[in-house]
């Protein structure tokens, strides 16, 4: 007799591993960038960082640094709420919370990038 295995649940697990590297990558690198800014020398006043985010490619960093960290938190507070929210309802709730949440602050950073 063969057993056939029904498998159930939501299968992150391989492409949450990797998306958790990548984006903790992206953001290392954005933040070494950042650091390598600091470390010159130049005095760090509202012209400098002007002229900095001024630069097209700054500004997609940047964006995409906090893509990074908005889909890096998501993944990390979706898994705790899945290991420790029990309630369903409860559950469903502060992951809605959360993506609102991680959404405005992706909606601000664009705002504050691009206005």
């Amino acid at each position: 007799m063969v057993v056939k295995r029904v498998v159930v649940g939501a299968h992150y697990g391989l492409s949450d591993w990797l998306a958790q590297r990548v984006t903790a990558l992206i953001m290392a690198v954005y933040s070494v960038i950042l650091l390598v800014v600091f470390v010159r020398g130049a005095p760090l006043n509202y012209g400098v960082w002007k002229d900095l985010f001024s630069q097209g490619w700054m500004r997609v960093g940047t964006l995409l640094f906090a893509v990074s960290l908005a889909w890096h938190a998501w993944v990390g507070v979706r898994d705790i709420l899945m290991d420790y929210a029990r309630p369903d309802g409860l559950r469903f709730a502060l992951q809605v919370v959360t993506i609102l949440v991680i959404g405005a602050y992706l909606g601000w950073t664009v705002q504050i990038l691009w206005r």
